[in-house]
């Protein structure tokens, strides 16, 4: 079973009802501590070496193993092969915007109202703009993450599965927070 092919992880548990009235969405995100930032930039470094590809790959697994989530993308969402996924122009842009926009992220974790704007906009843009039910950025944390520790086992030990988990959550707070702030109130489970 090739990487892309692999059985989906567990989903998510099940999003609240209403965005805007999460009881359970945390007041901040877990701040990183200096040696996890360091840890996450030292890793990164390794990862963004192939941005594109790795980008491609977390795209590929992530409409693989959850379909729904191609109906946002209307250049690609009738594709049903991974390789022709990979062949595609858009697929490949797209997977080189959502790696720029970690590495953005990744680049300025000492900065956190940088963060916090840049992934602002990200939010907003796929409330407003592109009608992206927020569970997606969860799904495709996850992704992430397992691609990651695929491709890269040498760096992406327990450990640092660990602090790259608490850096995925803190950017799904961040990004949900931009959706609560333009009051989205559509929250399904169809992605699960």
């Amino acid at each position: 079973m090739s990487r892309r092919e692999s059985p989906p992880p567990p989903p998510p548990s099940p999003p609240p009802q209403m965005l805007g009235e999460c009881e359970d969405r945390p007041e901040r995100a877990e701040p990183l501590s200096d040696a996890e930032m360091e840890v996450i930039q030292h890793t990164w470094g390794h990862v963004y070496k192939n941005c594109e590809d790795v980008g491609v790959s977390v795209l590929i697994r992530f409409f693989v193993n959850f379909p729904s989530a191609k109906q946002y993308f209307s250049q690609f969402q009738d594709m049903q092969d991974p390789e022709e996924m990979e062949r595609s122009s858009q697929l490949r842009q797209h997977a080189r915007r959502v790696m720029n926009a970690i590495n953005t992220v990744v680049e300025n974790l000492r900065d956190p109202e940088k963060v916090s704007s840049v992934l602002a906009l990200v939010g907003k843009a796929h409330a407003i703009k592109h009608k992206v039910e927020p569970i997606y950025f969860k799904i495709l944390s996850g992704v992430m993450l397992n691609v990651l520790s695929e491709d890269f086992p040498e760096f992406f030990t327990a450990e640092v599965q660990l602090v790259w988990t608490k850096l995925m959550a803190a950017v799904y707070w961040h990004v949900t927070g931009a959706y609560t702030e333009v009051g989205w109130l559509q929250v399904s489970s169809s992605a699960v």
